[in-house]
């Protein structure tokens, strides 16, 4: 009986481990598949938000295939050998979303490499043709290795060259290292140099091809769409100010979300710096003509940021308790007056920008603005105020003196703006007239229908990798 007893415990103890085993692996499975679902749901929103993001991946592989070639046919392998895997490494360091960060790239490793190939080899021969000496020779190499590598490092400070040719200069300093160095032991170096060179330009043949020839996406356009939606959305917000912080609006909560679209202006200057260097490097495309003025770009960004600053300040008071001087009748009609105006004005700039036509319609609107604000000015000179609590009144104050300095900025936003058309050579053509309720309106693109700026957040995720992946593996 004792024994039936153990074995029965027995039996229970083992059915207990094999459901809670059971029970483990189910959990788990459940989990594996809640995450493989989170997963695809957020590949699926990462393509909706940018479906060029799927073609960018596309375009990376069809480049990858074709560069395989050098492997798949027999002659070419024959002649690079492990070789070949150079033009790999390029194609996936070089290909970037846009146009002009895969040019940019492209002719920074192309001819870094070339010329950093030439000078190994010249600091090899001169070596050899100076000394004969086995003990002098690596000590002259290792010289001229040292004073290269220092003077390029260097020169990696300077804002000029971080900007553009950052890239360039840390592959220029490997390969001459490698060819440099390899050249003491190995004295078939020019070979080697040879076919590392032409692996090289071949992949980045292919990368930039593909990138330009097939679904192109132009950091130009990107660049110059985000200027114009930006400007729209500082209009947004104050074509609704005046109204809502007056109490004359009766767009309740929607209108105070929708007016919000400014924040995204206060972060964006490290997208629009990165846009423009990139816009740099790529040719004439669309309505941009060769040399097109993309640091006027980042000028009128500067501006828009500073308006959208007064615009933070600005909006901090729509939350704010209404104090006698929204009351008195006299300050609201100037204050709506330059809000409207001035939020019509940006509007006209913006559709300006985003037609490429002169924004000659913003002028009568900011005159407006401007009468508005001396207007305020001689009711705020007055003696209204007296016998009035000064706490009470600083508020409104403080949203008059505010919104005078938005219309004094949106003046300064209009003449870059007009500067640009001047250096673009920006054609006249009918534009329709800008709606006075704030609503999204959705331009004309002068390149393309998706382009915009979600992308560079993955372009700055694709530098980092692949400048990490070079440092491995080049």
């Amino acid at each position: 009986m004792a024994i039936e007893a153990n074995e029965n415990n027995e039996g229970v103890a083992t059915a207990a481990r094999v459901t809670k085993v059971l029970q483990w692996l189910m959990a788990f499975l459940s989990k594996l598949s809640a995450k493989v679902v989170d997963v695809m749901s957020q590949m699926k929103k990462v393509g909706k938000e940018d479906p060029r993001r799927v073609i960018h991946a596309l375009k990376v592989a069809l480049s990858i295939t074709l560069v395989s070639a050098f492997y798949h046919v027999k002659p070419l392998y024959n002649d690079f050998g492990s070789s070949a895997m150079y033009a790999v490494f390029t194609v996936v360091v070089v290909s970037e979303f846009s146009v002009g960060a895969t040019l940019g790239k492209g002719l920074n490793r192309g001819f870094a490499t070339f010329f950093a190939s030439a000078l190994g080899l010249g600091s090899f021969y001169l070596v050899n043709s100076i000394s004969t000496e086995d003990i002098l020779e690596p000590v002259l190499l290792g010289a001229l290795i040292y004073l290269t590598t220092a003077g390029i490092t260097y020169f990696r400070f300077l804002p000029q060259m971080k900007a553009r040719y950052d890239y360039g200069l840390l592959v220029f300093n490997l390969t001459f290292c490698l060819v440099s160095v390899s050249s003491y032991r190995d004295h078939e170096v020019l070979d080697i140099a040879l076919k590392r060179v032409i692996t090289i330009i071949s992949g980045g043949l292919i990368s930039v091809s593909v990138s330009i020839f097939v679904c192109p996406i132009w950091a130009g356009c990107d660049l110059h769409n985000l200027q114009s939606k930006n400007i729209e959305k500082l209009g947004n917000f104050l074509l609704a100010f005046g109204d809502e912080y007056f109490g004359t609006s009766e767009g309740g909560e929607s209108n105070k979300s929708f007016m919000q679209g400014y924040k995204s202006v206060l972060t964006s200057k490290q997208v629009e710096e990165s846009l423009a260097n990139f816009a740099r490097w790529e040719p004439r495309h669309g309505r941009f003509k060769f040399r097109h003025p993309w640091q006027q770009y980042l000028r009128i960004g500067n501006l828009s940021r500073q308006c959208a600053y007064r615009i933070d300040a600005l909006n901090g008071f729509l939350y704010s308790a209404k104090t006698p001087l929204e009351l008195s009748g006299k300050i609201p009609e100037p204050c709506i007056n330059m809000s409207t105006e001035t939020g019509r004005a940006l509007k006209e700039l913006a559709m300006a920008i985003h037609k490429m036509i002169p924004p000659s319609s913003a002028d009568t609107h900011i005159a407006k603005s401007k009468i508005a604000a001396t207007n305020l000015r001689s009711i705020m000179k007055t003696g209204l105020w007296e016998d009035t609590n000064l706490f009470e009144i600083i508020p409104g104050l403080t949203v008059a003196s505010l919104l005078v300095d938005v219309v004094s900025c949106t003046e300064r936003l209009a003449e870059s703006i007009k500067e640009l058309s001047t250096l673009a050579k920006f054609k006249n053509k009918d534009s329709t007239v800008v709606a006075e309720q704030p609503q999204e309106e959705e331009y004309p693109q002068p390149c393309s229908d998706n382009s915009g700026p979600q992308h560079v957040i993955a372009i700055t995720i694709n530098q980092l990798s692949a400048n990490s992946f070079h440092n491995g593996n080049s």
